[in-house]
């Protein structure tokens, strides 16, 4: 049986297929994050599916705040990530992060580019090269991780990797269900 908070499939990309969860309806575990990040459209969304949202919350967080990876390293392959998959949510609220963990502007608008046409470092080189062997063949080359190898431990290989995949998972549900940026 369809969901009665849906839309039609041919609605405008302007307008979500799932609308926020209005705030009369929040659980604890919604409310709780909220409570630090405000009422982002991605947790009011996801947060309709409460036993989905409470797994997947923990897991994000653990990767966005309690990882290995240095904050620039995160929101190379996060900013890259949400690039690929023509993110707009992802790439707004990682822009912002992105500035916070020491990204430049023209950093973040390269990200955009070739990473041949910007004077990337070896390390994020190496990052982005990641991002985009993984993005088109869903591994990664013996080159890519033997550079990758030079800087980041075994922890550090591992989150890498999955850390591109969950943005890539986040970028997929964020863009079908239509998840609108807030208005800043």
């Amino acid at each position: 049986m369809p969901a009665e908070n849906t839309t039609p499939a041919a609605a405008s990309p302007d307008v979500p297929r799932i609308p926020p969860l209005p705030e009369e309806q929040w659980d604890d575990a919604l409310k709780a994050v909220v409570s630090v990040t405000g009422p982002l459209n991605i947790f009011t969304t996801l947060g309709r599916h409460p036993e989905l949202f409470q797994s997947w919350i923990g897991f994000g967080s653990m990767m966005l705040m309690k990882g290995t990876l240095s904050g620039r390293v995160r929101e190379l392959a996060i900013l890259r990530t949400a690039h690929h998959r023509d993110c707009a949510y992802e790439w707004h609220h990682h822009r912002r992060i992105g500035l916070e963990a020491g990204l430049t502007e023209d950093e973040i608008a390269a990200l955009r580019l070739d990473p041949a046409g910007h004077g990337w470092t070896d390390q994020d080189r190496a990052v982005l090269t990641a991002a985009d062997e993984l993005h088109a063949t869903g591994t990664l080359s013996d080159a890519t991780w033997a550079a990758l190898s030079g800087f980041l431990d075994e922890h550090g290989l591992i989150e890498l990797v999955i850390l591109i995949g969950h943005y890539h998972m986040v970028a997929f549900a964020l863009n079908a269900l239509r998840v609108q940026p807030e208005e800043d």
